[in-house]
């Protein structure tokens, strides 16, 4: 097999091409189901003024905030659904296919340059460590867990600044006043509120997944006699190695959001009463209320969601990257 670390047959350009490319892709195919299981969450339990809910499309999570029984974004009034296949049709029936992607535009803002950033770190710093290693697998975790770190801490800051305008209307100076503030009172380190449960989620998520991504294509390629994994295979192995990570990283995404969610409603109410955001305490409230399972709440949406969209994003990243490997050898090849 040809050596998956060579790093002379792909620019970073074109990586990030690539993994603008799935990203794209990955929203296109999964924001609809985020945007029907809302909707049927809002039947089960309408949404209030100040109340917060999580959007998350597989790539990226945003934090929703209702004003005045209505969010300022996506969220329109629940109907009466008997189910998912019912919300999927009344929704395009009554209200237009346009309907099903109402969340997209502020999920490609955050999800496009996030995913070229992570997906380009990762292949650069995965490219390093080959050539130090003997395991591609263990290269491939390490440089995953690196590169979801360092995307998450660049992200961070505009992940706060965006929630902050979506819980309440601000002009661009009321935000820059806002974050001014914050930073006078609490130091630069405001900026990342949130940075720790992300952290503790998306990279044990990364680095589990790049593992087991790369010993699956691995063991594909060699069960069907491949020397260049194929389409199919690359969509495998990105959804089964994406559902066993979300499934042992779920404990911290429940707490994510829980974080997230109170966070939000704090400061769209003004309540002074001040719950500790403590990841381990925020653990311990929740299975002081729901048991140990509490932490594990929500799997089956998680693992609908994130199955498909880790093999979306990895297999079109894969083709892209093949494709402008194919480019950049006929471009050689014509110049000799």
């Amino acid at each position: 097999m040809k050596e998956q670390g060579d790093p002379t047959n792909i620019t970073p350009v074109q990586q990030i091409m690539a993994s603008s490319a799935g990203a794209l892709l990955t929203s296109l195919f999964v924001t609809p189901l985020d945007v029907v299981k809302i909707r049927l969450q809002a039947q089960s339990k309408p949404f209030t003024k100040g109340k917060c809910f999580v959007y998350c499309n597989g790539l990226m999570d945003h934090l929703c905030v209702c004003v005045n029984g209505n969010s300022r974004a996506w969220y329109k009034a629940p109907g009466r659904f008997s189910g998912t296949a019912d919300a999927f049709v009344q929704i395009v029936r009554n209200e237009g296919i346009r309907s099903l992607w109402s969340g997209l535009p502020p999920t490609l803002v955050m999800a496009i340059p996030a995913t070229a950033i992570y997906f380009t770190c990762y292949d650069q710093l995965r490219d390093l460590l080959i050539h130090r290693m003997s395991s591609v697998e263990i290269a491939s975790l390490i440089a995953g867990a690196t590169a979801r770190l360092g995307s998450a801490t660049l992200i961070s800051p505009l992940e706060l600044i965006r929630t902050k305008m979506q819980s309440r209307p601000l002009s661009y100076r009321e935000l820059t006043a806002c974050i001014q503030s914050s930073v006078a009172k609490e130091g630069w380190l405001s900026l990342w509120k949130g940075w720790g449960p992300t952290v503790l989620r998306d990279v044990p998520f990364s680095a589990m997944y790049w593992y087991n991504y790369e010993l699956g294509r691995k063991w594909l390629c060699q069960r069907y006699n491949k020397a260049e994994p194929t389409f199919s295979i690359c969509f495998a192995s990105g959804a089964v190695s994406g559902s066993v990570a979300a499934v042992v990283t779920l404990p911290f995404d429940v707490v994510k959001t829980r974080r997230q969610t109170e966070m939000g409603e704090l400061e769209v109410l003004y309540d002074p009463k001040k719950n500790s955001t403590s990841t381990w305490k925020i653990m311990y409230r929740i299975t002081s209320e729901s048991g140990f399972r509490g932490l594990f709440a929500g799997l089956s949406p998680r693992l609908i969601k994130v199955a498909p969209a880790c093999a979306i994003m990895i297999s079109t990243y894969e083709f892209g990257k093949s494709f402008f490997r194919k480019l950049n050898n006929e471009q050689q090849l014509k110049t000799l």
